[in-house]
């Protein structure tokens, strides 16, 4: 049978409330008895039971985090500097997958909330009406991850994403490029929409190249949707000799497509993404990209909810990373 409280009071001859201070870190007790307690808890084996003592202190000491989809390389890396975090500060994690629908993000935040969490960090390319009425409803601090809040209600941790699309195409203007291809998933998502595809934008403008609708291209924001896809890149009128992806899976798809076409990279096509995920460091040639700090979005969300939750004074609830441009073989 499981070792209990009361089994542990009565090998230390306490009583079972001092078992809970000493197991609580309450400092109100003698380092004798802290000792005797102890050294009980260890020789039976004895474990805390973690509902009761969140029953007991009103926290449960986990967190709920809810990203997209953990497979992908993109969020398996966010969620790593998350766990390291929580670890520091001795937060256990709830991790579930949306899959980017609505509905279940509306499941997942219900579910993380009935268990009690402590707090919450959520991640989605896009923060529905649905979405925001249920987060609205939290009793708990949240911070919303690599996501946009345009109407900054919470707290977030980002990189400037328009910012960061603008210099990638910056830099393939400067190659000499003006027929530049940006190929991105779905418009539906604010960051592709709000800001990527306004960087895109910003830097042709600024460049004095016109902004041809034609080459802004949308597609499934898979390997698999960016690999077929790339007929349609092919096949635009004019043939355009630079390529911006949104994202690695995008931008590994279409250069298989190219690959298997007879062309090459670089020199048929210059290619630049968004991410530097370990996809693009396995691929050959290695894709220059813009590197989003995938770990220490996490880590930074995470740190930030531990200050939430402690009532610690935020100095700024709107928190932007670094980006940098990683130039590799993709681009001559």
């Amino acid at each position: 049978m499981a070792i209990t409280i009361y089994d542990v009071a009565r090998e230390a001859n306490v009583s079972m409330a001092t078992v809970s201070r000493v197991v609580n870190g309450n400092q109100n007790v003698k380092p004798v008895t802290r000792k005797k307690v102890l050294d009980c808890i260890e020789r039976l084996g004895y474990r805390p039971n973690a509902v009761a003592r969140g029953l007991a202190s009103k926290k449960t000491t986990t967190i709920g985090v809810i990203v997209p989809d953990i497979s992908k390389s993109f969020y398996s890396e966010f969620s790593r500097g998350i766990a390291d975090v929580a670890t520091m500060y001795e937060y256990n994690i709830i991790l579930s997958n949306s899959d980017e629908r609505t509905v279940r993000e509306v499941e997942l935040i219900e579910d993380h909330l009935g268990k009690q969490v402590d707090g919450l960090i959520f991640m989605s390319d896009s923060v529905s009406e649905e979405v925001r009425t249920e987060l609205s409803t939290a009793n708990v601090p949240i911070v919303l991850a690599g996501t946009l809040d345009v109407e900054k209600q919470f707290a977030t941790v980002n990189i400037d994403y328009e910012e960061a699309a603008y210099v990638a195409v910056n830099k393939l203007i400067s190659n000499g490029h003006k027929k530049i291809v940006f190929v991105s998933g779905p418009f539906t998502r604010d960051i592709n929409r709000i800001s990527k595809k306004a960087g895109y934008k910003r830097a042709l403008q600024d460049a004095g190249i016109p902004v041809d609708e034609g080459l802004i291209v949308q597609m499934d924001d898979t390997y698999d949707g960016a690999y077929e896809g790339w007929k349609q890149i092919r096949d635009l009128p004019g043939r355009p000799t630079a390529i911006f992806t949104g994202n690695d899976a995008l931008a590994v798809g279409l250069l298989n497509g190219i690959r298997d076409e007879g062309l090459s990279v670089p020199e048929d096509y210059e290619l630049i993404c968004f991410e530097h995920s370990i996809l693009a460091r396995v691929v050959r040639p290695q894709l220059t990209s813009i590197v989003v700090p995938l770990y220490d979005l996490g880590a930074v969300s995470m740190r930030l909810l531990t200050k939430l939750m402690n009532g610690e004074e935020i100095d700024e609830q709107q928190v932007i990373l670094p980006f940098r441009l990683e130039n590799r073989d993709s681009m001559k």
